[in-house]
């Protein structure tokens, strides 16, 4: 059976699929939108992370959910965010890395699901969403 899928990715760059996945999905520049058909990649655009400069809880959950995602695939999240995507009814995997388009490729293959919550140890704090 075939899915058709929206799916945002965090994007620590604007390269759409060439680019990197964020390590962390509220401290990214952008996501990439990928539209899916038959599982195969039909479409990618890049969107800029509203919250990006001014990071706060609760508005990229909302921000993606808007996007029509279904899934949304990150480095790292913490386990408020994750419970709110879920809420949306978003799916979410992370603990991924490398190019965009390769990790969308994994996921449609079986190869990416899971997840793994942000600890909030890095420099960075992440804070407590």
């Amino acid at each position: 059976m075939s899915k058709n899928l929206t799916i945002a990715v965090a994007a620590e760059d604007t390269l759409g699929l060439e680019g990197d996945v964020g390590m962390h999905f509220g401290r990214c520049p952008a996501f990439v939108v990928v539209q899916t058909e038959d599982n195969r990649i039909k479409e990618a655009n890049v969107k800029e992370n509203p919250s990006f400069a001014n990071h706060q809880p609760g508005v990229v959950p909302e921000f993606v959910n808007s996007l029509g995602a279904n899934v949304i695939i990150a480095g790292g999240m913490g386990p408020k965010a994750i419970n709110m995507f879920h809420s949306f009814g978003i799916d979410v995997a992370t603990g991924v890395g490398g190019k965009v388009g390769n990790v969308v490729n994994a996921f449609l293959e079986g190869k990416v699901s899971g997840i793994i919550p942000c600890n909030h140890d890095h420099t960075d704090s992440c804070g407590s969403h």
